[in-house]
C-alpha cells in the first residue's frame, strides 16, 4: 500500500490545495492531508477549523485522511509509514523554498521522498494570504476557494477590523 502526505497550514484551504489533494489521492492508496498546528504561526483559522474545511470540501475522497499535527513532517511520516511527501509548487520562488525543505527532510529521514506537483495553471496565482486580504476588503474571492471555505471566511472576516 502506497501512502503519501500533503502537509501545510491550509489557512484557508484554496482551490489550489484542493487540486493538489485530488490529484495526489489519485496517485496513492492513502493520502494524509496534514494540517500543521504551529503555535509560532499566527493563523486566521484554528487547526480544527482548517481540518473541517478540508473534509467538507472533499467529502467523496475515501482514501483521504485529514490529520492535525504539531511537529516535524518527517516524524509524522515515520509514525504513519509514509514514504512520500507531496509539495505543490507554483513558481520558481516556491520551488527554491520547497527544494531546500525537501533536502532538509531528506537529511532528517533518508527514507522519505518528496514529490513536487505543479499547480494547475488556473490556480497558479492563488495564495492563502492573498485570499484573506481580498476577503478583508470585501472583494469576491469565491472562485479561489471551495464553498465551505467561502462561507466560513466571510463569517470570520465580519469579526475582524482592518
Amino acid at each position: 500500500m502506497r501512502r503519501a502526505m500533503f502537509p501545510g497550514s491550509f489557512d484557508p484551504p484554496t482551490m489550489g490545495h484542493i487540486n493538489i489533494i485530488e490529484r495526489s489521492a489519485a496517485l496513492f492508496d492513502e493520502l494524509y492531508v496534514v494540517v500543521s498546528d504551529n503555535i509560532a504561526k499566527k493563523c486566521l483559522f484554528s487547526a480544527d477549523e482548517r481540518k473541517v474545511m478540508i473534509e467538507e470540501s472533499l467529502p467523496g475522497l475515501a482514501n483521504m485522511h485529514v490529520i492535525i499535527h504539531q511537529g516535524l513532517t518527517v516524524d509524522f511520516a515515520a509514525e504513519h509509514g509514509i514514504d512520500v511527501i507531496i509539495r505543490g509548487v507554483r513558481a520558481m520562488a516556491d520551488f527554491s523554498y520547497e527544494f531546500e525543505l525537501a533536502m532538509t527532510n531528506k537529511m532528517l529521514n533518508p527514507e522519505v521522498e518528496t514529490l513536487f506537483i505543479p499547480t494547475d495553471p488556473k490556480y497558479f496565482i492563488i495564495r492563502s494570504s492573498q485570499i484573506k486580504e481580498i476577503a478583508k476588503f470585501g472583494a469576491d474571492f469565491s472562485p479561489m476557494v471551495p464553498e465551505p471555505v467561502r462561507v466560513r471566511l466571510k463569517e470570520k472576516i465580519k469579526n475582524i477590523s482592518l
